[in-house]
């Protein structure tokens, strides 16, 4: 009897290693899924925005939103956001995302 339950004791472990690794895969991959559509993102706004003057007059501005998380809103990036938003109506982009995407141009 003890061999029996040692052996579903061995069985039972491995399935549950097998159950976290799954489970950490999937994670994983969330995770990684959720990085890359941010950062297509934001390269489809810097390579869209390059040289629009809105965009570019409002890096300073970008540069403090992302520096302050968020806490200082120019008037300058506001009106940047709301350009890009119009122009490209399909971007799904926080405004921190669109901060970052301002910087890299």
């Amino acid at each position: 009897m003890s061999r029996l339950r040692l052996l579903s004791a061995a069985a039972l472990l491995a399935m549950a290693a097998n159950a976290h690794a799954s489970s950490f895969i999937v994670t994983t991959d969330s995770i990684v899924n959720g990085l890359k559509a941010s950062s297509d993102a934001t390269s489809d706004v810097s390579s869209s925005f390059r040289d629009d003057k809105i965009v570019r007059a409002a890096r300073d501005d970008a540069a403090s939103f992302v520096a302050s998380e968020g806490a200082i809103r120019g008037v300058k990036l506001e009106s940047a956001l709301d350009h890009i938003r119009q122009q490209a109506p399909q971007l799904n982009s926080t405004d921190a995302q669109l901060a970052q995407a301002i910087l890299t141009i």
